[in-house]
């Protein structure tokens, strides 16, 4: 898709790079470039590719970090400032509410001045912030600045989707959504692993410290980052070529009305009128409510309960990074499992899109069986590494799903309705993940730990049916969708012509 979202269309024949003409028109689609052009980012060397997408996860995994990072320094906030647990929890929450336009404002971007251009802006900004965060005199200056280093950080986490898209193929969509997915859930895992013992000897200053040494790591890494955008590339190359270009009207609206439509009306609309939408936002909301709150409740359950110091429950969330990781060799290899069982190791022509679900499925599972095993065994009677094992199932059953849901939504409607469609997503799970962190605490204490994450447990339970419903009824949901209609009887040729001309391409590369 244009923008900061992927989006996969058919492939369209575009004039080839040392065209003499004056205009170069390309009147079909959003972006998308000939199969044959060298320019176009999946026909780079695989060495240019895994840069662009390295570059990308390391952005991601500096804003993810930063993110979390002052969860470890919590009761340093609290001592500082002489405020309350749940102000200082705002110094997780800003940030993620920060974030949370992220989705809203970044495809607006990303179209009018490509992908690097905003990579290379975002992150100094943020890193900025967080310099500013460090320094704060006082909670109000704390609080402005963590809320706009999410605001300005949160482009790199949602540029890498896009990214990812404009040069990896289509057939791989939840492989390398497990990836760029990869990169969140370990930057913000390694935050309190990583300053747990630093804090406890410099202070919480430090955790914005650290934080900004990261991200100047990544921005060095990451400054020769070529452009991935296939828009931005012909109207790069046309302007160096001396060449006028038109190209089709860009899917995320040209005019603030169009913009707005495509990115705060169509969303709101899609929410009460799509039942596939409406599903997957509220499935995805908890997903992350719950894991944000994770940064909270396990430091003071294990503080209370086992006696942790700070350093030793930084250790404890290498369960949470080791589920990360396993989640994604897992949704690696259902996808590599499903396709070759399917006929299509080369192609998704002949793979219904609900195919991509089966990570979900079996996530959905663990997601509800590890909040009661959590809740149950979180007790002095019962070893701590039981409940920290809990915590990685958790995360392995939360990626897993996610994966799984979004890669579904990218095809499951045309360019527009997809990017209304996963800014909605995008900005509820924020949102919800910002919120309940606020109030985990009191709810542990009003309820106990067993019970309030028995809440969850039952929630999770009814979300279980979503997957499974989108995959025995989604193609028929969508058939009846507005949005998506239209596009279902054309699918598999046009999903069966894309992936030809890819193979055909491939073949003669490696001829």
């Amino acid at each position: 898709m244009d923008s900061a979202y992927p989006y996969h269309y058919p492939s369209v024949e575009s004039e080839s790079p040392d065209a003499t003409m004056d205009s170069v028109v390309h009147p079909l689609v959003g972006h998308m470039m000939s199969p044959t052009d060298p320019d176009n980012p999946q026909n780079w060397p695989r060495s240019r590719k895994i840069y662009a997408s390295t570059v990308a996860m390391a952005f991601a995994f500096a804003v993810a970090f930063g993110a979390t990072s002052l969860t470890v320094g919590i009761q340093g906030v609290m001592q500082r400032f002489n405020v309350s647990m749940t102000m200082a929890v705002l110094g997780l929450s800003l940030t993620l509410f920060g974030i949370a336009f992220a989705p809203i404002i970044t495809p607006h971007l990303s179209e009018r001045y490509g992908r690097s251009p905003v990579y290379l802006v975002s992150l100094p900004i943020f890193a900025l912030f967080i310099l500013g965060a460090g320094y704060s005199s006082s909670f109000g200056a704390l609080a402005v600045c963590r809320f706009f280093a999410g605001f300005f950080g949160g482009p790199c986490l949602v540029l890498i989707e896009g990214t990812f898209a404009d040069v990896w193929s289509a057939h791989s969509t939840v492989t390398y959504y497990s990836f760029l997915s990869l990169a969140s859930y370990v930057g913000a895992g390694c935050a309190p692993l990583v300053l747990g013992y630093i804090v406890t000897s410099k202070g919480w200053q430090w955790t914005q410290y650290v934080t900004l040494m990261i991200a100047f790591g990544a921005y060095l890494f990451g400054i020769g980052v070529p452009e991935t955008y296939p828009r931005e590339i012909l109207r790069s190359r046309a302007r160096r070529l001396g060449h006028n270009i038109q190209l089709a009207k860009a899917q995320s609206g040209v005019t603030l009305a169009e913009m707005a439509e495509t990115t705060l009306s169509a969303p709101l609309f899609m929410a009460v009128s799509e039942p596939i939408v409406m599903m997957v936002t509220l499935y995805l909301a908890l997903n992350f409510a719950v894991l944000f709150q994770w940064f909270i409740s396990v430091p003071a359950v294990l503080a209370l309960t086992y006696n942790f110091t700070l350093y030793q429950v930084g250790l404890a969330f290498i369960a949470a990074i080791v589920g990360a990781l396993i989640s994604t060799l897992t949704s690696t290899l259902t996808e590599h499992i499903t396709n070759r069982r399917a006929g299509c190791t080369s192609t998704v022509a002949s793979l219904p899109l609900e195919y991509r679900l089966v990570p979900a499925i079996f996530g959905s599972v663990g997601l509800c069986g590890s909040l009661f095993w959590i809740g149950f065994t979180a007790s002095p009677a019962i070893n701590s590494t039981v409940p920290i094992i809990g915590t990685g199932v958790y995360v392995w059953s939360s990626m897993s799903i996610l994966t799984a849901l979004v890669s579904y939504i990218f095809d499951a409607y045309p360019a527009k309705g997809t990017l209304s469609a996963l800014t909605l997503m995008a900005t509820v799970r924020i949102v919800c993940a910002a919120w309940l962190p606020l109030v985990i605490i009191p709810m542990i204490t009003g309820l106990s730990g067993r019970w309030a994450y028995s809440v969850f447990g039952f929630m999770a339970a009814g979300m279980m049916a979503v997957p499974v419903v989108l995959f025995m009824f989604g193609s028929r949901l969508r058939s009846r969708s507005r949005h998506a209609g239209h596009m279902m009887s054309s699918e598999k040729h046009t999903r069966t012509e894309h992936h030809a001309d890819r193979e055909m391409q491939m073949g003669s590369r490696h001829a």
